[in-house]
């Protein structure tokens, strides 16, 4: 029944949502928002306990302040992806401003294959229509699997309506159509901020131990692709901004694995700087780094990760693919 309830909800919100005005949208998202801020659910309370590793020292008005504006910015994301598939090419081309893009166009002449790897911030979706609109490049991500299954099916007709193919994680077989893609020159884009299973790999984020996913790193050494990450963020004007940074370079040295954590690594450097400057605008509701995973009793069955930060949650950014869900998470 909560399922169901979920489903429903979801297809109510992209319903009604983009038949209203602009303005009403966005006026209900921020109503939306401050609602779930005040009633300081398990989501807006585990989105400051981790701000409080991003704003260190930060006193409690302040992460009180920084969570409030997360929570807006996470609304306008919803409010922005329910409205996304009305919007026209000119809109959309209109509403993204990335810097740094020369890395993506030269990288693309390349003929290498392109990774992409990004972590929740800003609104992905958004990103990747502005790719199929104004550069007109087609590329390939991957999906958690959501229950119930129409739900799932319901975000990868999203996203296919928006010009992406849309790969379920499903083991070793989605990180093989993924090397087929980059070898014959495509472009692959990847949330790759959360992975706590046995296949993501340790970095140091913000100081503390988490795990990220090994696939964008690990699909770069293999294929010869070129790994770029991207960070994004809102200001207060209508159009999203972002960066594309230059490329994270294969080590000269080392086993795949090794040169996986290397990258890996200096992902996550580079993640850390974006979310640093823009705190608000990374939508992370959920637990990430590994002190704060509940401990397994000995010899329980399972990986790590199995610590789910509450109903209506969703893992993501998991497998060895960098595959990501969607951004369900109780406020």
């Amino acid at each position: 029944m909560r399922e169901q309830l979920t489903d429903a909800l979801y297809g109510l919100g992209w319903a009604t949502v983009k038949k209203l005005p602009e303005p009403v949208a966005v006026r209900l998202g921020r109503q939306i928002a401050d609602v779930a801020w005040r009633r300081r659910g398990g989501g807006v309370l585990r989105l400051e306990a981790n701000l409080a590793r991003v704003l260190p020292g930060a006193s409690a008005e302040r992460l009180a302040q920084v969570s409030r504006a997360g929570m807006r910015s996470y609304m306008r994301y919803w409010m922005e992806s329910f409205r996304l598939p009305v919007w026209s090419a000119e809109r959309t081309r209109a509403s993204f401003a990335p810097e740094g893009l020369d890395h993506l166009e030269k990288a693309l002449a390349s003929g290498r294959g392109v990774v992409i790897a990004l972590p929740h911030m800003g609104n992905y979706d958004l990103a990747g229509a502005w790719v199929t609109t104004r550069l007109g490049v087609p590329f390939t991500t991957v999906a958690e699997r959501l229950k119930p299954e129409t739900l799932y099916d319901r975000f990868v007709a999203y996203r296919e309506g928006l010009g992406m193919e849309v790969l379920p994680h499903a083991g070793g077989s989605a990180f093989g159509t993924l090397a087929r893609r980059l070898r014959a020159g495509g472009l692959v884009c990847l949330v790759a901020d959360r992975d706590l299973s046995s296949s993501g790999i340790e970095v140091t984020f913000f100081g503390e131990a988490t795990k990220m996913p090994a696939g964008p790193a690990m699909l770069a050494v293999q294929t010869g692709a070129l790994l770029l990450p991207v960070t994004l963020w809102y200001d207060r004007s209508p159009v999203m901004k972002g960066r594309v940074h230059a490329p994270v370079e294969v080590p000269a040295e080392g086993t795949r694995a090794e040169k996986a954590a290397v990258m890996t690594q200096r992902v996550a450097d580079v993640f850390a700087a974006g979310i640093a400057e823009h705190p608000e605008d990374w939508h992370m509701l959920q637990r990430l780094w590994l002190a704060d995973l509940e401990p397994r009793p000995e010899g329980a069955p399972g990986t790590p990760e199995q610590a789910p930060a509450g109903p209506g949650e969703q893992a993501r950014g998991q497998g060895a693919g960098g595959a990501e869900s969607d951004r369900r998470a109780e406020a």
